[in-house]
């Protein structure tokens, strides 16, 4: 990118102007020597922006030369301003700004240690906690896997514990899916491309792929928009994809959905979705390859045929209870089995959605991987089923808890977008993302050096596979699928703490099947219909 073009971008001009003002000072002294005495500060200023620019550890000294010293310098001031900015809890939201600065720690390789203990009320209600053994084993010095495909896959996928979740080309940068896609490469590790389509910077690097299919159909599409098989299986038999992903809805938007306006359908989002350039992109809020559950049944079978036998599931932030467990029932009917399920949480979405989808609509992770869960347990395919799961995870912690809770893996969008160097602008939507990770725009994204930030992206994910094996050791276990809802407790007022298990009942095998009398699967298991999701009332 020539430099000449970056000095007058905007966010340049405090660069520009000291080295304008350098130039200057130097052609001014042939007439007034005096003024070199300014010199040294107007041309150490220059140098030093110049080093901004060109180093390649800072994205936000790369678009922002000289200014952005002013951040690191609040950072510095005490170690109370930086507390605050990067560790503090103050949202109390699930996810708080200490899971931000571990992100960071461990994507830089740095020093995951702190001092003076936790800085949480532990006495607070909802404070929630791992019990550790009197007799810890040895951390696995290997990291965990999960085999991941049914009777019918004649091609299984060994995944990671923790995977990158969904984010689209489009959504985000080139460069920054290229720093994903190598990182996974690096680590041995998943990478979700999102519904916006296999793009030629998901094959830069090898890394391996899960494919997810929306509503678009983006990448395997017919002109009209529907699904075309051939250009599926053209795409879908590759060696670097290994999983398919049917896309039913997703955790920051869940049954909206969307249009990128033709002005940003660039030739390089049209090839890789498929669409024409010049024309409004569309994700509709429902699919038409199916329109029931046994038709969902159905299509999954097609894929995993078109694919040569590859793993074949679907994503979804649990809804309405009939319309998952109408998908049950067509498991149970027709005998067909996705090879996994990925529960989306409501509480994710690193993106751009309506403020109502945002923070009313769809089921908190939580309660809808347990739903899932009881629901597979309940007509006894829980051991054939793969788990997958979504929704503000960035921990050790958060991933134990999840498959206590009865995920099988997790994947992490937010944690991978902070080892890129994402720090939470929320101009996501602007094209003006201030690092590079979410812009289309040239000149911002240069700021994210792909070498580098694919090497962020693959410390975080050993680090905190590694910090995930030490929880486990000090819990007497050997492997994450050991957990149970009694290995946590939580405290649910000032003088009372209960189990996981003790909160919530767990179905047990077969129990939908022969008649629950569970308040929350009785009436909505009447309802379902293998036929429609639709209720039957």
């Amino acid at each position: 990118m020539p430099l000449l073009r970056l000095m007058f971008a905007p966010r340049y001009i405090v660069f520009t102007a000291v080295t304008a003002l350098t130039i200057a000072c130097i052609v001014i002294a042939y007439w007034h020597p005096g003024i070199l005495i300014v010199l040294p500060v107007l041309g150490g200023l220059t140098v030093l922006g110049f080093y901004d620019v060109l180093q390649e550890h800072h994205s936000i000294l790369r678009n922002y030369p000289l200014m952005a010293h002013i951040r690191f310098l609040l950072e510095e001031i005490r170690p109370e301003i930086r507390q605050y900015f990067l560790e503090s809890e103050t949202d109390g939201t699930p996810f708080s700004r200490s899971n931000r600065a571990i992100v960071y720690q461990r994507a830089k390789g740095a020093l995951d240690k702190r001092p003076f203990g936790t800085q949480l009320d532990v006495y607070a209600e909802n404070f929630e906690w791992l019990h550790h053994s009197m007799a810890p084993t040895q951390p696995a010095k290997e990291p965990f896997r999960v085999p991941v495909g049914g009777k019918d896959c004649a091609k299984p996928y060994s995944a990671s514990i923790l995977n990158i979740s969904a984010m689209s080309f489009g959504s985000l940068s080139a460069n920054a899916i290229r720093a994903l896609n190598k990182g996974a490469k690096m680590g041995n590790f998943a990478h979700d491309t999102g519904e916006g389509g296999v793009s030629k910077y998901h094959r830069e690097n090898g890394g391996d792929i899960i494919w997810e299919i929306g509503s678009g159909y983006f990448g395997c599409r017919h002109p009209d928009g529907t699904f075309s098989p051939d250009r599926f299986a053209e795409t879908a038999k590759s060696d670097f994809v290994k999983m398919i992903e049917i896309k039913l809805s997703q955790g920051a938007k869940p049954g909206h959905g969307g249009v990128l306006p033709a002005a940003k359908v660039s030739a390089e989002i049209a090839a890789a979705r498929g669409v024409p350039m010049g024309v409004d992109c569309v994700s509709p809020s429902r699919h038409s390859a199916f329109g029931t559950p046994i038709e969902l049944m159905k299509f999954i079978v097609e894929l995993r045929r078109l694919s040569g036998g590859k793993p074949v599931g679907f994503k979804m932030c649990v809804g309405h209870p009939w319309e998952f467990l109408a998908i049950c029932k067509a498991m149970t009917e027709t005998g067909i089995l996705p090879d996994f399920i990925v529960v989306d949480g409501a509480e994710g979405g690193t993106g751009a959605a309506p403020l109502e989808f945002v923070d009313h609509m769809g089921m908190p992770l939580r309660d809808g991987l347990m739903f899932v869960h009881n629901a597979l347990v309940g007509i006894d395919v829980r051991g054939h089923v793969r788990i997958g799961c979504s929704g503000k995870i960035t921990s050790a912690f958060d991933i134990a808890r999840a498959m206590a809770l009865g995920a099988d893996w997790c994947n992490s969008a937010r944690g991978f977008m902070f080892a890129l160097g994402c720090i939470q602008a929320q101009q996501c939507h602007t094209d003006r993302c201030p690092t590079g990770v979410t812009t289309q725009d040239p000149l911002r994204q240069r700021a994210l050096v792909v070498p580098y930030k694919s090497e962020r992206v693959y410390q975080f994910h050993r680090s905190t596979v590694q910090a995930l094996a030490d929880v486990i050791a000090a819990a007497g276990l050997e492997h994450p699928g050991q957990l149970r809802p009694y290995h946590f407790s939580k405290r649910v007022s000032a003088t009372k703490v209960l189990t996981f298990d003790q909160l919530d009942r767990f179905l047990e095998p077969g129990e939908l099947l022969a008649g629950t009398e569970d308040s929350r699967f009785k009436e909505a298991w009447k309802l379902a219909r293998s036929g429609s999701f639709a209720p039957s009332r």
